[in-house]
């Protein structure tokens, strides 16, 4: 930064040809400024100004430095100013994470009424259950369901995510409907690959070990399963709610369900954060509702 105040101080001594008046354009000392310039020849090898008591004259050496330094400092100002606009301003293109089934289900709309808002933003959406590596893969955000650990990250919470062991009528009609978390031995158990079920709490302690009659690594796939009465399924309800809603599932063991989970926003820097990170976020939150809609059954 030397450097460039250097550059700066001189430049402006040259424009307003004289130390005490680059000093009141730069909010500095006159002292200061010439101290800069004297550092700059210094640093510099040659003399740039021969300094009299009425006038300052550029050396050939001034000369050219002069023209070269104006446009660095022409051009630093140019690139701040773009990086400005970035910030006050959403644009350019976003690079999002998300899981497959949320994604397909309920992030369309928003991010179609995000771009009518923001309509200098480019959306890039990937969908992967994977936990992926925001910084390494160049993601700006990726939106992760559950409880999150701590990291370096900041995440933000966009919404709770309930969990539910549902089932087809049919199914329960077949094979009863289970009373208790113990009678879930004897049933069909349809599996989440991903999921991690905690042994403390709701029906973890009966399905945690318990051998899935059906594992995908795809949570639409199970609910339809479940609907063609293949078993129980624990799924959270942006999944299953309408299928519930409309009757096609029923709620089993609902007193033992699991804790809520969360959907997070999650991306790398609070501070310095891109506009288009920082403006995508504030739109997720309470776009879903509170409860939301998905969970109105």
């Amino acid at each position: 930064m030397d450097r460039l105040d250097a550059m700066r101080a001189f430049v402006t001594v040259v424009n307003e040809g004289s130390f005490i008046r680059a000093a009141d354009r730069l909010n500095l000392s006159a002292q200061l400024v010439s101290k800069y310039v004297a550092r700059l020849e210094q640093r510099l090898g040659v003399r740039l100004l021969n300094r009299t008591t009425r006038r300052l004259h550029l050396t050939e050496a001034g000369v050219r430095y002069h023209e070269r330094a104006r446009q660095v400092l022409d051009d630093i100002d140019e690139l701040e100013s773009q990086l400005d606009e970035l910030h006050d301003q959403a644009r350019g293109l976003l690079r999002i994470s998300a899981p497959v089934s949320f994604a397909i289900r309920h992030l369309a709309p928003l991010i179609s009424d995000f771009q009518q808002a923001h309509p200098a933003v480019g959306i890039n959406l990937q969908l992967n259950d994977r936990k992926v590596d925001i910084v390494e893969e160049g993601f700006d955000i990726a939106l992760r369901i559950g409880h999150l650990k701590s990291s370096s990250l900041i995440a933000r919470k966009i919404a709770p995510v309930r969990l539910v062991m549902c089932a087809s009528p049919d199914y329960l009609a077949r094979e009863g409907t289970p009373l208790h978390p113990e009678q879930l031995a004897r049933h069909r158990y349809l599996h989440y690959s991903y999921m991690e079920l905690d042994a403390e709490q709701g029906p973890g302690r009966w399905l945690r070990g318990k051998e899935a009659a059906f594992s995908s690594n795809n949570g639409d796939v199970l609910v339809a399963a479940a609907m063609a009465g293949a078993g129980i399924a624990l799924q959270p309800t942006f999944i299953s709610g309408q299928a519930i809603r409309e009757g096609r599932l029923r709620l089993v063991l609902a007193e033992h369900e699991p804790a809520p989970m969360g959907l997070y926003a999650v991306f790398a820097h609070r501070q310095l954060m891109a506009s288009k990170v920082r403006c995508f976020v504030d739109f997720m939150e309470g776009y879903f509702g509170d409860p939301p809609y998905w969970d109105r059954f």
